[in-house]
C-alpha cells in the first residue's frame, strides 16, 4: 500500500483493523515473549472493551511463553482435537467444511482474497476471518472495502457465531490468558454488530 493510499484510511478504521489484526495474530498461534510484552502494556478505559484490555493486559503480564503455548495446544490443537473448534462451519452446523465455508470461498473470490500458501486449515477459522477483516478495512486486497462491503462480510461470515466463539473461550476450562482475549473479542464483535447496524444501507 502506498502513502496516498494509506492516507485515505481513517483514524478509527485504522484501529479498528489494528485490533482485528491483533485478534487474528493471537488465535493463528500461542504469542512469543515480544508479543506478551506488547499485550502487557495495552490500556484501557472505563468502557467494557476498556476493561476487557485492561485485564488482557494484567494476565499478559503474569504470563510466560511456554505456559500460553500449553494453553493454546489444550484449547485448540489437543489430541485428535482441542476444547474448541474455532471455525464458522463447526458452530454454524455442527460439522467442519460445510457450506459456510463454501460461501466464504465463494465471496474471498470475489474479492481476490487467497489463504497463505503455509496454510493448510479451513478459511473459516477465526484467526483467519478476524485477518480478512483488517485486510478489507485497509485495502490489503486491492482498494479499501466500503463500509456497505465491509457490513455483508461481516454480517455473513463472521456476526451469526463469533460472539458465541469468544464467549466459549473466556468460558473455556483451559482458558488464562486466552479468556481474556475472549472478553476483548466479545466486547469488540458487539461493538462492530452495533456500528453496523446503524449504518444505512
Amino acid at each position: 500500500m502506498n502513502a496516498a493510499e494509506d492516507m485515505t484510511i481513517a483514524t478509527e478504521d485504522r484501529l479498528r483493523a489494528d485490533l482485528y489484526n491483533f485478534l487474528g495474530l493471537m488465535l493463528s498461534g500461542p504469542p512469543d515473549q515480544m508479543l506478551l510484552d506488547q499485550c502487557a502494556h495495552l490500556t484501557g478505559d472505563d468502557s467494557e472493551m476498556g476493561q476487557a484490555i485492561a485485564g488482557l493486559a494484567r494476565v499478559a503480564k503474569a504470563s510466560k511463553p511456554r505456559s500460553v503455548e500449553s494453553e493454546f495446544n489444550a484449547l485448540f490443537i489437543g489430541l485428535g482435537r482441542g476444547e474448541l473448534l474455532p471455525y464458522a462451519s463447526y458452530y454454524l452446523t455442527g460439522f467442519l467444511n460445510e457450506k459456510p465455508l463454501a460461501a466464504l470461498r465463494s465471496d474471498m473470490a470475489a474479492r481476490a482474497m487467497t489463504r497463505a500458501p503455509n496454510v493448510y486449515e479451513p478459511e473459516d477459522n477465526i484467526a483467519s476471518l478476524m485477518e480478512m477483516m483488517a485486510g478489507m478495512i485497509v485495502g490489503r486486497f486491492g482498494k479499501p472495502a466500503t463500509l456497505d462491503d465491509q457490513k455483508m462480510f461481516f454480517n455473513k461470515h463472521i456476526a451469526p457465531w463469533a460472539g458465541h466463539f469468544f464467549s466459549d473461550l473466556e468460558a473455556a476450562k483451559n482458558s488464562i490468558l486466552y479468556a481474556s482475549l475472549g472478553a476483548v473479542g466479545r466486547a469488540f464483535m458487539n461493538i462492530e454488530r452495533e456500528a453496523f447496524r446503524m449504518t444505512a444501507r
